[in-house]
């Protein structure tokens, strides 16, 4: 099973795990601009993709159809900047199981990613530091003694790790504590965005957070930062959710008439279907809901969203179509035995 189908530690808040390491190669120019540059760059990691091993397949992005590239973007798995501006440019390394996907020539020639269900920072580095390595040893990184890894942006600098972290806050913004929760944690060294990189509320709750520096600071410390950052969120959403229960019959309101919508309705729209499905998953989490698991949760947060969904049934559909369609995969996922 694919690692965001899965659940993981502290799941009920954390989402997913991301350790992402931005890397040059040795030997080429930073921002390759040419056809004939980028194809050098491309050819060069095509040779050596089996040395490199894990498993990976090498996809350009031009020749991968636009739904597949859209699901791509709504698993986190590349930037929607990377898969429309990179298009005829860019490529990715991925292996089939998805938990690593190396993005080659967006700011850096290689944008290392290792994914992970639930809160797991540390297992997840050293699964990157250990790619990472054997990658440097195969194809060779430029470095330098007094700023480690050289990188186009100057704020990627050092180690090029960004760490970051999925959470589900439903509750803090139920109870209108989320701007004050942010606000306390802002003196950290940290990024907090929407789910794919807007700042502004998203309908399904979720936010990432990620680290700010790179240079100037060892990988361990941009971890530990994270952590410290993420299990005061974790404590604070659940306190939020412990407020949200004393009035028991409001909150099961909330979460059954989201839950009987979902399962009965003939059309929804996708921002609709989300906010309704941010909402059963709490009740999931506090044990209200009995009806449905964290499996098929997991699965309608996924199949909903337009190109996963498509991909799912294997057909395209038009926008009001695809309203239609998601009543039915919603329905049929509720329904799977």
């Amino acid at each position: 099973m694919n690692w965001y189908l899965q659940t993981g530690k502290e799941s009920d808040i954390v989402k997913s795990t991301r350790i992402r390491l931005a890397r040059n190669l040795a030997g080429f120019k930073f921002n390759l601009k040419t056809k004939e540059e980028i194809n050098k760059l491309k050819n060069k990691i095509k040779e050596n993709i089996y040395s490199i091993g894990y498993g990976l397949k090498y996809l350009d992005l031009k020749d991968m159809d636009d739904i597949t590239k859209m699901s791509l973007v709504e698993k986190n798995i590349i930037s929607a900047e990377y898969a429309l501006n990179k298009n005829e440019t860019g490529a990715i390394l991925i292996n089939d199981e998805e938990n690593i996907c190396i993005m080659i020539n967006d700011e850096d020639h290689l944008k290392i990613q290792v994914f992970s269900a639930g809160f797991e920072l540390e297992n997840t580095l050293n699964y990157a530091i250990e790619l990472d390595q054997k990658i440097e040893e195969v194809l060779g990184y430029v470095t330098n003694k007094k700023y480690g890894y050289l990188t186009s942006l100057p704020t990627n600098c050092g180690t090029g790790l960004k760490a970051s972290v999925m959470v589900h806050l439903p509750a803090l913004e139920k109870t209108k504590n989320i701007d004050k929760v942010f606000y306390t944690l802002n003196n950290f060294g940290i990024n907090i965005l929407g789910a794919y990189g807007q700042d502004n509320v998203n309908n399904q709750n979720i936010y990432q957070i990620s680290n700010k520096r790179t240079l100037g600071i060892t990988e361990q410390e941009i971890i530990e930062n994270i952590k410290i950052v993420a299990n005061k969120l974790i404590e604070q959403e659940r306190y939020a959710r412990k407020f949200l229960a004393k009035d028991t019959i409001e909150l099961e309101d909330i979460i059954y008439r989201s839950y009987g919508i979902l399962n009965n309705c003939r059309k929804i729209t996708l921002n609709e279907a989300q906010e309704l499905i941010s909402n059963i998953k709490m009740g999931t989490d506090l044990g209200i809901l009995k009806e449905i698991n964290d499996s098929k949760i997991q699965k309608l947060t996924l199949y909903t969203k337009p190109a996963s969904m498509q991909k799912y049934l294997g057909e395209q559909y038009e926008p009001l179509e695809r309203d239609i369609k998601r009543a039915e995969v919603i329905k049929q996922i509720i329904e799977e035995k």
